[in-house]
């Protein structure tokens, strides 16, 4: 028996710079489950909203870049704490979106809560493991630390719009990126949510900005754009890909190539080469001071 109210329909935006804005250009598209039904109208992103996220992601970039790699640890501790009390809206958006059963879908979901506390763990530790001291001849320090790249467009899984994405996603800001990201354009509601879970999660505006949207449309503009200086083609066919790559040798951005997930099991252990993926290498010469006697110093 119906009580007579209303249905209340969930509005799904854009996150661009730490805001909730409607599409640029006012064009929406309409997102259904596996079988057909209507779900929702998700924002249909144009060139000028990827130029906007941009624009949004370099203005977060010092800040966030500048921020202690504890304190990265701790934001993202705090996405996977807001993540989890969150998580049956998050199980029902998942099981629309991949036609998945509830149980399946609420392992995707912890499994995705799980991945942003691995990559919380990393922050303060990548360091150690692709920086250190170097042996040189002659009485100088030589020290290698990581350092990131930049504005990172990622383009997010189509299969895997949840799981996938935050494995693509996490990974690109606890090494002190920020990031644009496309999200699956046939399954785009969870990546919309996750916007309004960062939202609430001390991440400053800016430095996740997520579009939904045809990703061939808005990858191109982040591929060509002379600030964007990262691409992760995890999301793009093989002749998307390549155009993109293309597009990308303009400005010598970094390009990730799309990777075969055994299965598209998102699941499996992740290790750690998307940490490394967007980081450069920084080596710094210090003198030693004079040599003593004895051959030592300091």
């Amino acid at each position: 028996m119906s009580d007579g109210r209303l249905s209340v329909f969930k509005t799904y935006k854009l996150y661009v710079g730490g805001k909730f804005p409607r599409s640029e250009s006012g064009r929406v598209y309409e997102v259904t489950d596996s079988k057909g039904k209507w779900l929702a109208n998700a924002p249909q992103s144009s060139r000028k909203d990827a130029r906007d996220a941009v624009v949004a992601a370099r203005k977060a970039f010092g800040g966030w870049s500048g921020a202690t790699a504890y304190n990265r640890g701790q934001i993202l501790y705090r996405v996977a704490e807001m993540l989890e009390g969150r998580r049956e809206q998050f199980v029902r958006e998942v099981a629309d979106a991949e036609g998945l059963s509830k149980s399946k879908a609420a392992a995707v979901v912890d499994a995705a809560v799980d991945r942003w506390v691995w990559y919380a763990g990393w922050t303060d530790k990548i360091g150690q493991v692709v920086g250190g001291a170097n042996p040189v001849a002659g009485p100088f320090f030589n020290l290698s630390t990581p350092e990131p790249t930049g504005v990172v467009a990622v383009l997010a899984p189509q299969e895997s719009s949840f799981l996938g994405l935050v494995s693509v996603v996490a990974p690109v800001i606890a090494t002190g990126n920020t990031a644009v990201v496309i999200a699956s354009a046939e399954a785009p509601l969870p990546a919309l949510s996750l916007g309004e879970v960062l939202a609430t999660s001390d991440l400053p505006g800016g430095v996740v900005n997520i579009l939904s949207g045809r990703t061939a449309e808005l990858a191109a503009p982040l591929a060509s754009h002379q600030d964007v200086n990262a691409i992760d083609l995890t999301g793009a066919d093989a002749a998307l890909a390549k155009e993109l790559e293309i597009a990308a040798a303009d400005n010598l951005k970094r390009v990730s190539r799309p990777q075969a997930v055994d299965g598209d099991d998102w699941s499996a252990d992740p290790g750690t080469h998307r940490l490394t993926a967007f980081l450069e290498t920084k080596t710094v010469w210090h003198p030693t001071g004079a040599l003593g006697a004895s051959g030592s110093s300091y």
